[in-house]
């Protein structure tokens, strides 16, 4: 990895992780992409997942007071056998692939309630949740918009929301780490996975990033937080289908 990738990854850390610690969302996709047309997929997952993980972790600490643990352990339950099945299947996809399925994702939040009424608090659908967020995150390495399928009709807050989205990403980033590095430790060794002192920063950077985005959390409406999270994320995602089909 050359200094100019490592700088451009450290600065989309720092600007997505200030995204995401106001929407709990949308930062996430935005770094995925750029990481991919950076270094090779298999890489690409590996740091987005420990980065994300830090982020999500540290934001889930910022806001623990207001973590619905019922919902997360009914979440973690759902996502084992999701666990089962990718290990299973253990299908990776290539890069184009990894654009499109960001592209597809982003298009969940137009989703209308009428063709599916998605609440996490309801009886099961934490659990399927738990299953589908948890499959998507570990192959196309983002699932914030289904996720937020969940959440979005629930009468929690946005300081609910965002704490106890965190949390259930610090477990899908956990398993993609997980998914990913395994085959490279297998064929390449150590030497293959992304340096430790990218991470470190990248970490720290995505803690800074997370609190300034907290500040501006704490300002919004929950009106103002739901609307201005859709759109961002529609934007994401035309740039992802953009590159998708290799016009970017």
């Amino acid at each position: 990895m050359g200094p100019v990738a490592a700088v451009i990854i450290l600065v989309t850390v720092l600007i997505t992780s200030f995204i995401s610690g106001i929407f709990g969302m949308a930062g996430g996709i935005i770094f995925m992409g750029v990481l991919t047309s950076l270094v090779p997929v298999a890489m690409a997952m590996m740091i987005h997942g420990a980065v994300q993980m830090v982020s999500n972790g540290y934001r889930a600490f910022l806001w623990r007071r207001h973590i619905n643990w019922t919902v997360f352990r009914r979440y973690a339950l759902g996502s084992v056998g999701a666990v089962l099945l990718l290990f299973a299947l253990s299908w990776r996809p290539d890069k184009q692939m990894v654009y499109l399925m960001l592209g597809l994702v982003t298009l969940l939040v137009w989703l209308p309630k009428r063709v599916a009424d998605l609440d996490i608090q309801k009886p099961f659908q934490a659990e399927g949740a738990g299953f589908v967020v948890q499959a998507l995150n570990t192959v196309a390495g983002v699932a914030g918009p289904l996720l937020d399928q969940f959440f979005v009709r629930t009468d929690l807050t946005r300081h609910e929301i965002v704490a106890t989205k965190a949390i259930t990403q610090v477990l899908a980033h956990f398993v993609k780490i997980i998914f990913w590095s395994v085959p490279v430790l297998m064929t390449a060794g150590v030497e293959a996975l992304p340096p430790a002192w990218l991470i470190l920063l990248a970490a720290a950077l995505s803690m800074l990033g997370t609190t300034l985005g907290g500040k501006v959390l704490d300002r919004m409406s929950d009106v103002n937080f739901k609307r201005g999270m859709k759109y961002l994320v529609t934007a994401v995602g035309i740039v992802m289908f953009i590159k998708a089909v290799g016009w970017l």
